[in-house]
């Protein structure tokens, strides 16, 4: 159920365990659909958008969403929705989101990694491996949630004494054994992020290799300093010289205003298995294939560590794969069997899918089962 969510004032579907198509003209509402279910995980959503900004134009009440869900743990109602800033204490400076489930608030929305997985492709992706590491490196964090279900929870700890010991920088006249505290904790939280991410990289490169999948294989490594370092020290060892490292660096990132050094600024590399090509310099088309062909690995492996396979939102995915990629991409979706929802304009690609899914049309403000 959705409420002031983008183009939806209210909106309810009963869906089941069935995997849905979603189909129309771009600008129908599509996407919008697929963006508040993937609020039911952490972070921002599919889009990243800011919370206002999800916000249904002319609303008087704040965007909601909510959902009966199968986890491993049994059927949930899960909601999300926007607590806006008027209505929190005076030294919040932002809007909030809060999770709730069956009923009862979580402590933070990261807890929704330890509850269910949710993966998603959109066209936005496909231009993952050529730009920025941060895009990279949510992805990656998204593929860590789903065999280090707290991994989220460690991140935002890390962020958030980032944040702090960045004030306290800026303010000039610090407390050296508060700085030394914060780093410390930032060493902590932030060896944990580093491990994770080096452990799950580690599990999911192999699951690529052993799996048949029509899509190209992918070899998959952590680039950042604490990655790097947990590979031939232990972390007791590689958390003391962050600590030095962050003492070392208090005058400089004063004057930058940024934490030079640390996981945020890690990144994943990515190569073509059999071309032995960094995926930055692959066509386009190999591209969408690699990043497929990971998340679909994922799904398997999160299948098996987690207990459940992911909800999988996948947008506009088919539209540029040929009759026979596409119907190796059904296959696999039913053999992992996620609960898929998936977009397009043309209703034709899906043909494969008429027995196994619900379909629904969206034209001129509404939606109908087709």
């Amino acid at each position: 159920m959705l409420s002031n969510f983008r183009s939806y004032a209210q909106l309810e579907l009963d869906i089941g365990q069935n995997s849905v198509v979603l189909t129309g003209p771009n600008g129908a509402g599509k996407t919008n659909l697929l963006e508040a279910l993937s609020f039911l995980s952490p972070g921002r959503g599919l889009r990243a958008a800011k919370l206002s900004d999800v916000n249904k134009l002319g609303a008087l009440s704040p965007w909601a969403v909510s959902g009966r869900l199968m986890t491993p743990d049994g059927m949930r109602q899960l909601g999300s929705g926007l607590v806006p800033r008027h209505e929190l204490s005076s030294d919040v400076a932002a809007d909030r989101r809060i999770g709730r489930m069956d009923g009862e608030n979580l402590s933070s929305p990261a807890v929704f990694s330890e509850i269910l997985q949710i993966a998603w492709l959109t066209p936005q992706m496909d231009r993952l491996f050529i730009e920025g590491p941060s895009g990279r490196r949510r992805y990656l964090d998204r593929l860590v949630a789903a065999y280090h279900p707290t991994h989220n929870r460690e991140v935002n700890a890390y962020e958030k004494v980032m944040r702090e010991r960045g004030r306290l920088l800026l303010d000039g006249n610090a407390d050296p054994v508060w700085l030394k505290s914060l780093e410390q904790r930032m060493a902590e939280h932030g060896v944990a992020v580093a491990a994770a991410r080096l452990d799950a990289i580690d599990k999911l490169g192999q699951a690529i290799m052993e799996s048949a999948s029509a899509f190209p294989g992918a070899i998959l490594r952590v680039g950042g300093e604490l990655e790097e370092a947990l590979l031939s020290k232990p972390a007791v060892e590689v958390e003391a010289e962050f600590c030095e490292r962050l003492d070392a660096t208090r005058s400089h990132d004063a004057k930058s205003g940024r934490t030079s050094i640390g996981p945020h600024k890690s990144d994943l590399r990515v190569r073509h298995a059999d071309k032995d090509m960094p995926a930055e310099l692959c066509s386009t088309g190999e591209q969408k294939a690699l990043l497929i062909g990971i998340t679909l690995a994922s799904a398997r492996l999160s299948a098996t560590q987690f207990g459940a396979p992911p909800l999988l939102l996948l947008d506009e995915i088919v539209a540029h794969l040929d009759n026979k990629r596409r119907g190796f991409l059904f296959e696999e979706l039913e053999d992992i069997g996620s609960q898929v929802w998936m977009t397009g304009t043309d209703k034709s690609l899906f043909s494969q899918m008429e027995k196994k899914a619900r379909f629904f049309c969206f034209e001129s403000g509404k939606i109908e089962e087709d």
